[in-house]
């Protein structure tokens, strides 16, 4: 029997590439891998076209979901950050579970959740952070057609990629690209979490998610599902795959392994 698809969904502005090391690395361990680039995420050239909701999101993760699915793979989702939001809407229908009970073949079977944003239901992504001081929060801005970008990249590193030295974050800051603000303002309908298991990675040194918050996300689950969220914390960054790749390769490793004998 093969082993589950550990399916990425990135964060905010992220596309493929920022895991690239880290794909290469769990790959390199004999798991299936790989990364999607959300239609939410445009590089700067592309960005004049209507910039999609988060169901929109939501929709491309299940349709990869239901590919590998129809292929009788099992799938872990790997959200990270703004990630954690479509993923959670994406599992409506596609439990492995749910999928058995119709006689078709795969489907997703955990969730791994990575410092990332879970709002309550009929909330937005955008309302998980409402408590941060403006100061505080990774500065954006909006363009005339919609799509956020950030002005200001020595400030973006400093909150998402702080365990790196300076010139190395701020090469990956760099490489971020616009992302769509309707896809913040998405509420949530579907709360994916009370389908599968789930684990969460808690960023210790996160600025961008502080650790607060991502306490709030798993204690909102804990008392939702009534079942124990399976918790490892780590001491490192928003971007933890980029900035400290060991550690988090040795958790998906785990929950990998727990996922498919549960």
């Amino acid at each position: 029997m093969s082993r589950p698809v550990v399916l990425i969904v990135p964060g905010a502005a992220a596309l493929a590439e920022l895991y690239k090391t880290f794909i290469k690395a769990v790959s390199e361990k004999g798991y299936e891998i790989e990364a999607l680039t959300l239609p939410s995420v445009r590089n700067a050239a592309e960005a004049n076209v209507t910039p999609p909701t988060m169901y929109e999101d939501a929709a491309a993760i299940q349709s990869r979901v239901a590919k590998l699915a129809d292929a009788g793979k099992d799938v872990i989702l790997l959200p990270h950050s703004y990630g954690g939001t479509p993923s959670t809407q994406s599992v409506e229908g596609l439990s492995k579970k749910e999928r058995e009970a119709k006689g078709l073949p795969g489907g997703i079977i955990g969730l791994a959740y990575m410092t990332c944003l879970i709002p309550e239901l009929g909330q937005p992504a955008m309302s998980v952070q409402a408590s941060m001081a403006p100061e505080d929060k990774v500065p954006m801005e909006i363009n005339e057609h919609g799509w956020i970008y950030f002005p200001s990249i020595p400030r973006l590193a400093e909150l998402s990629f702080t365990d790196m030295p300076k010139e190395q974050g701020e090469y990956w800051a760099a490489k971020l690209a616009n992302h769509s603000s309707a896809s913040f303002a998405s509420p949530l309908t579907y709360q994916g979490f009370k389908d599968v298991p789930v684990s969460y990675l808690v960023c210790e040194h996160d600025l961008t998610i502080p650790p607060v918050l991502q306490q709030a996300g798993i204690d909102m689950i804990e008392r939702i599902t009534g079942e124990k969220v399976e918790v490892t914390r780590i001491d490192s960054d928003h971007c933890a795959p980029a900035s400290d790749m060991q550690k988090v390769v040795d958790w998906i490793v785990n929950v990998v392994n727990r996922f498919e004998t549960a």
